[in-house]
């Protein structure tokens, strides 16, 4: 058998399957082809195209310049790398709030033009006719509850959702329209680990956890926070696994020392 064949894709049906059997789905983002190949050959379960691109590989302060073009560049790089993980991409801000024509042909454009397997929203009741619509073409959506930093500015913070019990009442009945309506898993964002816990035992779909505790069914983390290549960001819920960017900067100290003093390249190193 093939090592390419022996391959278990990684489909939406299989992250059902992981729920059913109690096994967690581990999610990372991706923005570039090197980048997606490495994750998911050490065998991550969903790749996100996030439109943390923005933040991350575009240096703007909030999730929302992005546009649908860059998102589909971003998207299409991270297929071009991935054999087996689930391809969820980000669809940005402005690109289907408000408008479910819109909605549909932007959710076309990503399918079409990334070969990626999923888009993800967010919001809830208020994107629900945007939602039906995409689903109605055959396209898998994930939802995203709690913080969603597309509506920064209407919530002036990037503090924790949900704390209060309307609110929460609401993040819970937005999970079970989200739910009936098709969509095949849910991202919950910095909210209370019990109210996480009630999501994920109330659906019936996958629920991933960003800040939303241990009681879900599975997590995400932007990569360039996780491996510390960026190191501004320190939230509670993120847990660093490496510092790249004392590596990587080392590493490029090392090389400006070597050009100016002449040891690099030596003569093995040149032709």
């Amino acid at each position: 058998m093939s090592t390419q064949s022996a391959i278990k894709v990684v489909t939406t049906h299989v992250l059902s399957e992981m729920k059913l059997k109690g096994e967690k789905i581990s999610m990372l983002t991706s923005y570039d082809y090197s980048m997606a190949r490495i994750v998911d050959q050490a065998g991550i379960d969903v790749i996100l195209v996030g439109d943390s691109a923005s933040n991350v590989m575009a240096g703007y302060e909030t999730t929302l310049p992005i546009t649908l073009d860059q998102m589909i560049y971003h998207a299409a790089s991270v297929v071009r790398g991935v054999k087996r993980a689930l391809v969820v991409v980000d669809m940005p801000f402005g690109s289907y709030q408000g408008n479910s024509k819109e909605a549909l042909s932007s959710a076309i454009r990503i399918m079409k033009e990334t070969s990626a397997d999923a888009i993800k929203m967010e919001g809830g009741e208020e994107i629900l006719e945007s939602v039906n619509r995409i689903l109605s073409a055959g396209i898998p959506v994930m939802g995203h509850l709690g913080l969603t930093p597309q509506s920064i500015h209407k919530f002036g913070t990037y503090a924790i959702r949900a704390k209060e019990k309307n609110e929460a009442e609401k993040l819970v009945k937005d999970a079970h329209l989200l739910e009936e309506a098709g969509c095949f898993g849910l991202v919950l964002e910095k909210i209370p680990s019990t109210l996480a816990v009630r999501v994920a035992q109330e659906l019936t779909i996958p629920v991933i956890g960003i800040g939303a505790g241990s009681g879900v069914d599975g997590q995400v983390l932007v990569v360039h926070d996780m491996l510390g290549i960026n190191q501004e960001f320190s939230p509670r819920f993120l847990r660093r696994y490496h510092n790249l960017f004392a590596e990587i900067s080392g590493a490029v100290s090392n090389y400006i020392s070597d050009v100016k003093s002449g040891d690099f390249p030596n003569e093995r190193e040149q032709y």
